[in-house]
């Protein structure tokens, strides 16, 4: 599965990546070439949005905005610093392409992503409250805790 790559690859303008994510989230990492990342950040950057401009979560959804926002950019600028150091080497036929990584799952991430969509479709129907559904976001943070300190229990054994 391991491909030789060829030739030289261009250069990409760390300060451009940084000036297009700050106009338009995502396009930073579209510039880069990392389409499924850029597509990915223009939506979730949507939903945040959305998400502040129609539930009453006013402060926990700007600081997620906000964060988001300023984790976008600084990919995308560490991105192009990627790609630069990468295009800079002399030995370019000589590095590998990195074979593809097996496919893995979690149970418990996928059932947690299910919980979290099913709750968050019933708010869109107004059978539960926005309101209500982020008086509970703790119950996740403790529900991951625990998985970790399970995992390690398990690990240990």
């Amino acid at each position: 599965m391991n491909e030789k790559a060829t030739g030289r690859r261009t250069t990409k303008s760390p300060l451009l990546a940084a000036v297009l994510s700050i106009i338009f989230p995502g396009a930073g990492s579209l510039y880069n070439g990392d389409f499924g990342r850029g597509i990915a950040f223009i939506v979730i950057f949507a939903g945040l949005v959305t998400l502040q401009t129609r539930s009453h979560v006013q402060p926990f959804a700007a600081f997620l905005l906000a964060g988001f926002y300023f984790f976008q950019i600084f990919n995308a600028v560490h991105q192009a610093r990627v790609i630069n150091l990468a295009s800079s080497s002399e030995e370019m036929e000589e590095i590998k392409a990195p074979a593809r990584p097996e496919p893995r799952g979690s149970i418990f991430w996928g059932m947690l992503m299910i919980a979290l969509g099913l709750v968050f479709l019933l708010a869109n129907f107004e059978i539960i409250l926005y309101e209500n559904i982020f008086d509970f976001w703790p119950v996740i943070i403790i529900v991951i805790g625990l998985k970790l300190i399970l995992d390690a229990f398990r690990r240990h054994q």
